[in-house]
């Protein structure tokens, strides 16, 4: 699998505010003024189930829907994070009681050959090459670990090009050091990193309930909601590819990463941590 730049780097912290310029300053300004950012989000009308794992299947998860993400771990993963992410292998990624539990652990996996001197494991899935999806509404159904220095997320990358040029949707990021908080954001190369496009939202239960975490993605924007709740969205202002690149396909991620620019220092005393995913379900517009 050929490896590409695939996590966007964080040189200032989302949570605290987004500094953002040209087109992304005028996508945020759009989805602020014409009241996208807001309102309810559901499967439309006409929609159709095209894909899911309802993790009923185990014990490990289905390798005819997820591939595992490994290609950095000699390297070292961006954003400075410090975990290795393994292969098919339980104490990081099973199905439990109809649930996939991705679980970080304090541990050096130093006798594999792509070990690169991290002392944390921990899980990177992802539909590359298995499914990819040019337009849809995504719902995910998760409980996210509360600990600091843990950084799980939901998201998609382009399936063509290299990033940031072929588009990032964060369906959901959390950190640890600030539970209550979750925040969703759009990578292109008019905005990314400190510079990309998006909002937080206060959500105090994030890691002792299970919440649906929400995308509906069509050609004239991206909205981002919360247990059928709208808190950001993102619109195709018809300025190009630099600000909107969401014409092609886009395969999904699940990881939980560890430390790193955003994730901050890590709590050795919370490990093993992990989070639980009740379902992943995509739908398409009918044909």
């Amino acid at each position: 699998m050929k490896q590409r730049l695939s996590r966007r780097w964080a040189a200032v912290p989302l949570l605290a505010a987004l500094t953002i310029t040209g087109d992304a300053a005028l996508a945020q300004t759009a989805a602020g003024t014409n009241g996208a950012a807001s309102g309810p989000i559901g499967l439309p009308d006409g929609y159709r189930l095209v894909w899911s794992d309802e993790f009923d299947k185990g014990p490990l998860p289905d390798e005819t829907k997820w591939a595992y993400d490994t290609g950095m771990n000699k390297q070292g993963w961006h954003n400075r994070e410090k975990q290795y992410y393994s292969g098919p292998r339980a104490e990081n990624a099973a199905i439990r009681d109809g649930r996939l539990v991705i679980t970080a652990r304090k541990e050096s996996l130093s006798s594999r050959p792509d070990w690169g001197g991290q002392k944390y494991t921990s899980t990177r899935l992802i539909t590359q090459g298995r499914a990819e999806w040019t337009y849809g509404y995504f719902e995910i159904r998760a409980k996210l670990p509360c600990g600091k220095g843990t950084w799980p997320a939901i998201w998609t990358l382009g399936s063509q090009g290299d990033w940031p040029a072929a588009g990032e949707l964060d369906i959901l990021e959390h950190i640890g050091h600030t539970p209550d908080r979750v925040f969703s954001t759009v990578h292109t190369t008019s905005g990314h990193g400190g510079h990309g496009v998006g909002d937080a939202t206060r959500l105090p239960t994030a890691c002792s309930e299970f919440h649906t975490y929400q995308m509906l993605w069509t050609p004239q924007e991206i909205r981002f909601g919360i247990d059928g709740k709208v808190h950001a969205a993102y619109p195709n202002l018809g300025k190009g590819r630099d600000q909107w690149p969401f014409d092609k396909p886009q395969f999904l991620i699940l990881n939980l990463a560890i430390g790193g620019d955003l994730g901050g220092e890590v709590d050795d005393g919370i490990f093993p941590i992990g989070y639980e995913v009740a379902y992943v379900r995509v739908y398409q517009a009918g044909r």
